[in-house]
């Protein structure tokens, strides 16, 4: 039971995180106004969060497995309730700049916490992947969730709102967690190394400004900068990682079809997942004319699909298999997407939403349990961060990608077009990923193993 509650704490975690990533987007003509900010200032307030955070991911990962994954959780959470109350109340642009990077700081502590804590509360495989499924089911959630959210707080309060709401919450989780939570770290960790850590930066921030740099402006020589500087800092941190002694992650994990086949997977599912987030909210504000509240609302069929598919992850599994199983799950995202390809009513993009949220909430739960099932569960921080990193790459790759057709069809034709012919060609995106998890995913588990051999 302490275990179920302690789950329980950890998906009240990962559900505001995944949350506070999108809400923003609703406020920023109300902090506008207020605030004043510059045209650069406002693309910096919305983009230093997930760069912050999806530039840390690594690193903390690699921290919780040495100084304790409740330590660094509680800690963060700390962090994050009072970068809340500093965004909340921010006097100018620069002050919420600054607010929203230590959010980032925050996020990176506790999301790869949450998940290395599960691999290590349930050492049963099958139980295991129904606690990935819960946090799986927060993390799609959440994408959902955080427009609607949103819309409520700025119908009735000012903008600073979409941050005080995290603080009761983070309060709630520093008592529960210090409760019910167990601690957890690597016996052996070896010596922290800040070359590394900052290699690990050096190589996600600059790819994930250079994808939002060309989903904003189109290709600019600075998103090719970034994006070489970007590619530079994962080729160092890969080759120092395979001649150290104790590195943040076993490289040679990669060589493995399974593995690798999994971090793809799962960095496609959350690439779809966005994507359809990004181009229904501008559809049902923009063509249709709905509130913010109203464009949320609408969304929900994609959160509540993503939850409840919980409950047949397990069965679906015994049926076909992890690989087949995972290969399903894209595969109905892909005739979600479809559907909304041919067909603009809501009726049936409601119908979509389902199968989108229930597909992705399948794939994305079987990879993420893969991952971090790959490795022993004192090495689970940083097969966490692997993860979730590729969590946050697929969503701003969803947003980048599909963002820059969506825009590039639009100028040649309605809007309600361009959203269709962008859902198709995502579909069939997520169909070549079905039949690749397929031919690299084996119907049963990996065993982690105490270590993977590096040349």
């Amino acid at each position: 039971m302490r275990k179920w509650a302690a789950l329980g704490v950890l998906a009240l975690a990962l559900l505001l995180i995944a949350v506070d990533a999108t809400v923003l987007a609703l406020a920023i003509p109300a902090l506008g106004r207020d605030l004043g900010p510059s045209p650069a200032e406002v693309l910096w307030i919305g983009d230093i969060y997930s760069f912050v955070l999806g530039g840390l991911l690594v690193t903390m990962g690699t921290l919780g497995d040495r100084i304790g994954r409740k330590k660094l959780l509680l800690t963060g959470a700390a962090g994050f309730g009072v970068a809340s109350l500093l965004a909340a109340f921010a006097p100018s642009a620069g002050w919420l700049i600054v607010a929203r990077a230590l959010l980032g700081v925050a996020g990176a502590t506790i999301m790869p916490s949450t998940l290395s804590i599960i691999r290590n509360l349930f050492t049963d495989p099958v139980e295991r992947t129904r606690a990935v499924a819960v946090w799986a089911a927060m993390a799609t959630a959440g994408a959902a969730l955080g427009p609607l959210v949103g819309g409520i707080l700025l119908e009735h309060f000012w903008w600073g709102s979409v941050f005080v709401i995290n603080l009761p919450v983070m309060a709630l989780l520093l008592v529960s967690g210090a409760w019910w939570l167990p601690e957890s770290r690597d016996p052996d960790p070896g010596p922290f190394d800040l070359v590394s850590a900052l290699l690990s930066a050096v190589g996600v921030v600059p790819l994930v400004y250079a994808i939002k740099e060309v989903a904003l402006v189109g290709p600019t020589w600075t998103a090719l900068v970034a994006g070489l500087v970007g590619v530079a800092g994962v080729w160092l941190f890969v080759r120092r990682q395979q001649s150290s002694a104790h590195p943040m992650i076993d490289v040679a994990l990669f060589r493995r079809p399974a593995f690798s086949g999994a971090v793809g997977a799962s960095m496609i599912a959350i690439f779809a997942l966005t994507g359809l987030v990004f181009f229904l909210s501008q559809y049902f504000q923009n063509v249709l004319g709905h509130s913010p509240l109203e464009a949320g609302l609408r969304e929900l069929p994609l959160g509540i699909a993503g939850m409840l598919v919980v409950v047949v992850i397990g069965r679906v599994v015994r049926w076909l298999g992890l690989g087949r199983a995972i290969a399903l799950g894209l595969l109905a995202s892909a005739a979600g997407l479809a559907i909304v390809g041919f067909s603009a009513a809501y009726g049936a993009i409601a119908v979509a939403l389902v199968i989108v949220g229930a597909g992705v909430g399948l794939a994305l739960t079987l990879t993420t349990d893969a991952v971090v099932s790959a490795v022993p569960a004192d090495k689970a921080g940083a097969a966490s961060a692997v993860s979730e990193t590729a969590y946050e790459l697929g969503a701003a790759l969803g947003i980048a990608v599909l963002g820059t057709v969506l825009s590039a069809w639009a100028r040649a034709g309605t809007f309600t077009e361009a959203m269709q012919g962008t859902a198709l060609v995502a579909a069939g995106l997520l169909v070549v990923a079905s039949f690749v998890a397929y031919r690299l995913v084996p119907e049963h588990r990996e065993a982690a193993e105490p270590a993977v051999e590096r040349r």
